[in-house]
């Protein structure tokens, strides 16, 4: 089965930079992007529709080993007319697993000239939720956020977080991410302060 591509693609996309762009501005917010199911759910509509969205033929995407399957290759290249790499450092886009995130590839930061050249990381997760108790809960502070905000995921996701958490000592360098759950999104960008809640 094909994977599928924006029913209105002007319209559609347009649509879904903006929410991508309300998720970078409320760091945390939990957003819903009405995008076409991938047929295997390795990395749901979100995720896909980000894709969809921000990938052009200027544009490098790294895919994680886990995800990265010829029909998904076929897909992201026929749509969007990227540029796929196994190269960290160069990738504006990585899609990502928690468990990738591990291994810790060296991703572009940025320069203090330069600091938007940096990756995004577009990571898949199992679970993603607003609650504010419970393991693999996370506090949120900085700008777009008024007092704080709280995200769950799984434990999995730790590493993740705290090299996140850990962007804040290079800005303006550092890394950006958006993380997905089936149709939920939520972004985290270098300026948020992010702690454990234990």
């Amino acid at each position: 089965m094909p994977w599928p591509t924006l029913n209105d693609p002007v319209h559609d996309s347009q649509r879904m930079f903006r929410q991508l762009l309300a998720a970078m501005s409320e760091p945390g917010t939990l957003h819903t992007l009405a995008a076409p199911a991938p047929p295997q759910d390795v990395i749901g509509p979100a995720l896909w529709g980000a894709l969809l969205t921000l990938c052009d033929l200027d544009v490098r995407v790294l895919l994680a080993p886990a995800l990265d399957t010829p029909a998904l290759r076929e897909a992201l290249v026929f749509h969007t007319g990227c540029c796929l790499t196994d190269e960290p450092g160069s990738a504006d886009f990585a899609l990502m697993t928690p468990a990738t995130l591990c291994e810790a590839p060296e991703f572009a930061l940025g320069s203090d000239e330069y600091p938007e050249r940096s990756t995004t990381l577009l990571v898949a997760l199992e679970f993603l939720d607003s609650g504010d108790t419970g393991s693999g809960t996370w506090r949120l502070s900085g700008p777009g956020i008024p007092a704080q905000r709280t995200l769950r995921m799984e434990e999995r996701a730790r590493p993740l977080m705290l090299r996140l958490a850990a962007n804040r000592q290079g800005f303006p360098c550092g890394l950006d991410a958006i993380l997905g759950c089936g149709e939920r999104l939520a972004a985290l960008p270098r300026t948020t302060r992010i702690e454990e809640v234990v």
